[in-house]
């Protein structure tokens, strides 16, 4: 269904709000949101609907654990992790402006942080390279196996680029939870290969993925190998909950960490450079059938602009319907 972004931008803060966030907390949840909508990433307004994302009654004051002049470590203390992985990223920031590198870890999270790009992307935009990792509660089978082991460990990379910045933002799972989730509220299946049941058959059925297990993204060894990778960043090392060890489902984890291009060749000629390189990639050889070669981040970033300057979007049928639900109480 056709709906304006004006509009949606309205229910969006209106369901946010009807989980009791106060009105600071409402405007960061619902642009990193609203960020991932546009771009057609599974980390949008679905999150609003089925359990949606109450509010943590026992959630206190985000505090700095362990600090030094480039680096951070974050506790959460239950507040959502938007609202953590966000402060995170300002420190990282003001941090990075000051000595050309700094990173913060986060942890004792117990939602997710949305479109991991989303943070990397705010790094890239002040001149900074960024990268993001983040892992949750298991449910992705490590290679050889049926049984959920690793979150879905999405990671994002984000250079400074004309005219946006180059954004890898993907899960190291064939598909995050939320993906499944949108699967079930529009009623349709999912591919072959992207899931187990329980019984570790595959599976086509999203709700039985979800009881099951999720393939990595490339169903082989080395996407598993990433998600071990993103596993241990954005849990141990940042102080959270690793492989069902611990408390896995109420302490979340992630690393932000940021590059100045000035620490090394500088961030012009890496601009200069990275426009090169993003030319010659565009003109290569196409295979038949393929209209235009893309850069990581290119067809979101042009997609979201064609959007807010036709002032509507598409939203499924289903998904709306339940988040006018969702809004309508807020």
């Amino acid at each position: 269904m056709q709906i304006s972004i004006r509009e949606l931008e309205e229910l969006t803060r209106k369901a946010v709000a009807s989980y009791d966030y106060r009105d600071e907390e409402i405007e960061i949840i619902s642009d990193c949101l609203l960020f991932a909508q546009l771009r057609d990433n599974n980390q949008g307004v679905v999150k609003l609907i089925d359990k949606g994302i109450p509010k943590d009654p026992n959630a206190g004051q985000i505090e700095i654990v362990k600090e030094t002049p480039i680096s951070a470590q974050i506790n959460g203390n239950k507040n959502h992790a938007m609202l953590v992985v966000g402060k995170a990223v300002a420190i990282v920031k003001e941090k990075a402006a000051k000595t050309g590198f700094a990173l913060a870890g986060t942890f004792n999270t117990n939602t997710s942080s949305g479109a991991i790009g989303y943070y990397a992307s705010r790094l890239a935009q002040v001149g900074l390279i960024g990268f993001a990792f983040g892992r949750s509660p298991q449910r992705v089978a490590v290679y050889g196996s049926y049984e959920p082991v690793f979150g879905t460990n999405p990671l994002a990379v984000a250079i400074p680029a004309d005219p946006d910045p180059i954004i890898l933002d993907m899960s190291t799972a064939a598909t995050s939870y939320f993906g499944l989730v949108e699967a079930v509220t529009a009623g349709r299946s999912i591919p072959d290969d992207m899931a187990y049941d329980a019984e570790g058959k595959p599976t086509t059925d999203p709700q039985k993925a979800i009881a099951g297990a999720i393939r990595s993204f490339d169903r082989s060894y080395k996407g598993s190998g990433l998600a071990l990778v993103a596993e241990i960043l954005a849990g141990p090392l940042a102080g959270a909950a690793f492989c069902g060890l611990g408390d896995s489902r109420g302490n979340w984890g992630h690393l932000i960490f940021a590059i100045d291009p000035d620490l090394l060749a500088g961030r012009e000629q890496l601009k200069n450079h990275v426009g090169e390189i993003i030319a010659k990639v565009k003109s290569t050889k196409k295979l038949p059938g393929v209209e235009e070669i893309f850069i990581p981040g290119e067809r979101e970033s042009r997609l979201t602009r064609e959007r807010l300057v036709s002032g509507v979007i598409e939203v499924e049928d289903n998904l709306l319907t339940e988040l006018r639900k969702v809004a309508a109480k807020g």
